[in-house]
């Protein structure tokens, strides 16, 4: 019920950026342009936003005779969380790192890099893997993958409006006096708020995926070890192709920022969710 209520807002927010951008670039006439844009976005966002970033990535689907393994693990997992056996996709990235996405847990799929598959041993990919199942039990992954969307959304509209006031001028449309304060606005906000919807909808998201994974898996000191390796992978082998709209999706930030950037980090440290894990791993979660 909470879940579905966040695609709703999510929904709705879409519509409503969509509208304000509209006036502040087109008027009335520019908002009932951005109306039928957001319906017909929204549309996108539901039905294909998972395809949109499995694509992103070059995700290649595998079957259980292409990686025995990885299926081994999944099916006794989804056996464990009483969950329909997801469709499994293989990133052509030597980066380690994994993601789940889809729209219910009938319709999810589990996305791991050839990097991942390399760098941890069967028990460690164990732990990855029972997060990622903890993202699809506790549908998450609806809303992570629409986030993904919206945030690209943004992110490319606030670049309209720049290149609307570096080739056009901001005061040309004679229905406006505002002579550019809008696209101002919405080069300066966007990016902003773009963010913060990510750090509200991700940083709980993972200390939840982490205990359920445990819970999953059984075993969360191979999910602390699993984190300490993919921290040092993606800090030695950055995802180079990796999309800031996207990066709350995976398990680990493949982003690199340290200082004043991890405060704006869609993850929560790595070392705070070991503890985490430790300590459930004790009994004292």
């Amino acid at each position: 019920m909470m879940n579905t209520a966040k695609t709703v807002f999510l929904m709705t927010l879409i519509m409503v950026i969509f509208l304000l951008v509209g006036q502040l670039l087109g008027g009335n006439q520019g908002m009932m342009y951005a109306l039928v844009l957001s319906v017909a976005m929204n549309f996108i966002t539901y039905w294909f936003s998972d395809k949109i970033v499995l694509a992103m990535y070059r995700a290649r689907e595998v079957s259980e005779s292409n990686e025995p393994r990885l299926y081994a693990i999944l099916r006794n997992l989804t056996t464990q969380a009483q969950l329909p056996m997801p469709r499994v996709f293989i990133i052509p990235n030597e980066t380690p790192n994994a993601f789940a996405t889809g729209r219910n847990p009938n319709r999810a799929s589990v996305a791991v890099t050839q990097g991942i598959l390399k760098l941890l041993s069967e028990d460690e990919l164990e732990g990855v893997l029972g997060h990622e199942l903890a993202h699809v039990k506790h549908r998450d992954i609806l809303i992570g993958t629409m986030v993904a969307t919206m945030v690209g959304t943004i992110t490319f509209l606030a670049r309209m409006a720049g290149w609307s006031m570096m080739f056009f001028g901001g005061g040309r449309n004679e229905r406006r006096d505002s002579g550019g304060l809008g696209e101002l606005f919405l080069i300066i906000v966007a990016p902003l708020a773009a963010v913060l919807i990510q750090l509200a909808i991700s940083r709980s998201r993972e200390y939840a995926a982490d205990e359920g994974g445990s819970s999953i898996s059984h075993k969360p000191l191979s999910l602390a070890n699993a984190l300490r390796k993919l921290e040092r992978g993606v800090e030695r082998i950055p995802m180079e192709q990796a999309s800031p709209a996207s990066a709350h999706l995976f398990i680990v930030n493949p982003l690199r920022g340290g200082g004043i950037l991890s405060l704006f980090s869609t993850h929560p440290p790595i070392e705070a969710r070991i503890e985490r894990l430790e300590r459930l791993a004790m009994g004292g979660a």
